[in-house]
């Protein structure tokens, strides 16, 4: 079932991109001290779901698909724990956590529910 190529009409795809451009906008809100920090890594987690997601889809098999989705699920716990992280250091409101972490729930479950499609 590799996509070859195809993974931009993948629906996981897609709202891992979304989550991009959602994290660099809520952490240009931090503070400047954060910029290599806390910042950072959320950006980088949010770029790895949906290049992982990308480049897993060019592999060969499902079976290294899978492997691509695992650690593209493995970088949304790793966001998932950042956002709280900032949501326990006041960089974010209630509301900006309510509504990134329901995001993230929502693409892990969409993530685990299509990697179990593949096996």
């Amino acid at each position: 079932m590799a996509l070859k190529n195809n993974f931009r009409k993948l629906a996981i795809w897609q709202n891992a991109r979304k989550l991009v451009s959602e994290t660099y906008i809520f952490t240009s809100k931090f503070p400047k001290s954060e910029i290599y920090g806390l910042s950072n890594q959320l950006q980088r987690c949010s770029i790895s779901i949906a290049s992982n997601i990308a480049e897993g889809s060019a592999r060969n098999s499902d079976k290294h698909f899978i492997q691509y989705l695992e650690s593209a699920l493995g970088s949304s716990f790793e966001w998932e724990t950042q956002l709280i992280c900032a949501y326990d250091l006041q960089y974010i409101d209630n509301i900006t956590f309510e509504e990134n972490l329901q995001t993230i729930q929502k693409l892990q479950a969409m993530i685990s529910n299509f990697k179990n499609t593949l096996n």
